[in-house]
């Protein structure tokens, strides 16, 4: 099976994954421009930081590949800069553009003041600049998997055996160059046939989780279950992610709940889901005391005061 991808890229040529349409549909469009990446990150067409840094640099290279910018060295590298000053503002809080685009805004002054600079050089060191961000972006993920992979074996499974991890929101392929970065930790535990689960949250109110994690675990068929966003300490509690009190009996809820809203189905087709009516907090993480309305106790001192009270 091919490697999932968001971007789509090859020297004048860029498409996005619409990850609006996930899971649902799988449909790639072109980004031919700074202005539609501007649109389309500002969609959520692509997102999670490293896609956009990724997308939006990508598209300037598009541009410039076509002949956009110039006429002159001074008049090429204003137009690089605002442009990338341009992309930024679609979504401002991505640190990753904009750190991209003060790296990149700075490597091209630095190659118009070269002796001997042409604009076809600056055009290149843009182009080169952004086609290497994707390569580099695929690498350290694949890094970042293997090496966090090998720290939670040695943490949770030092004798052998497999793990079972919790990942909430969407840090796959789909949120950068491709592999992920949490999800790479994921993908590199199954690679390793050292993963007996991975629960996914549903994250809202955008479903990254139930839309996005959710497919990507499908599609590459590493075992998930999808469980609710306020459900993550029962999963720990109950379903092996960590150990915990597991005395009280909790109602288990349909599936249907979860995975659709007014009958429509928004998590992706094929994933489990482990739907539990509540969550209980471990008495032992509360610090502030139990409210009653004989008073307020701590953990410890609620039974003593509850059996006075009942005696």
């Amino acid at each position: 099976m091919p490697p999932l991808e968001a971007i789509r890229y090859s020297r004048g040529s860029l498409q996005i994954l619409d990850q609006l349409l996930l899971p649902q549909q799988r449909r790639y469009e072109g980004v031919g421009s700074v202005r539609q990446a501007w649109e389309a990150i500002r969609a959520m067409k692509v997102r999670g930081a490293p896609a956009i840094a990724l997308v939006g640099c990508l598209s300037l290279a598009v541009e410039l590949q076509a002949g956009a910018g110039g006429p002159g060295l001074a008049a090429l590298v204003a137009f690089v800069r605002d442009a990338l000053s341009f992309l930024v503002t679609a979504r401002p809080t991505a640190v990753n553009m904009a750190r991209a685009a003060r790296d990149l805004a700075d490597a091209a002054a630095r190659e118009a003041e070269r002796e001997g600079a042409t604009e076809e050089a600056v055009r290149e060191r843009v182009i080169c600049y952004a086609e290497d961000m994707l390569e580099k972006d695929l690498k350290d993920n694949r890094s970042i998997g293997d090496l966090g992979a090998q720290h939670l074996l040695e943490r949770a499974a030092p004798k052998g055996g497999k793990v079972t991890v919790l990942t909430h929101c969407n840090t796959g392929a789909l949120a950068t160059a491709g592999y992920g970065t949490a999800l790479g930790v994921i993908r590199s535990l199954h690679n390793l046939g050292r993963l007996e689960l991975a629960f996914c949250t549903e994250t809202r109110p955008y479903n990254q989780g139930a839309r996005l994690t959710a497919f990507e675990l499908v599609y590459e068929q590493i075992p998930a279950t999808l469980i609710a966003d306020s459900m993550a300490a029962a999963a720990m509690a109950h379903r092996g992610v960590s150990e915990s009190g597991q005395q009280i009996i909790i109602e288990e809820r349909p599936g249907q709940e979860l995975t659709d809203v007014n009958g429509v189905r928004i998590a992706a087709p094929g994933i489990g889901v482990w739907n539990p009516a509540f969550d209980v907090t471990p008495h032992d993480l509360i610090t502030g005391g139990i409210i009653t309305e004989l008073g307020v106790f701590a953990p410890k001192e609620l039974r003593a005061a509850l059996s006075t009270t009942i005696s």
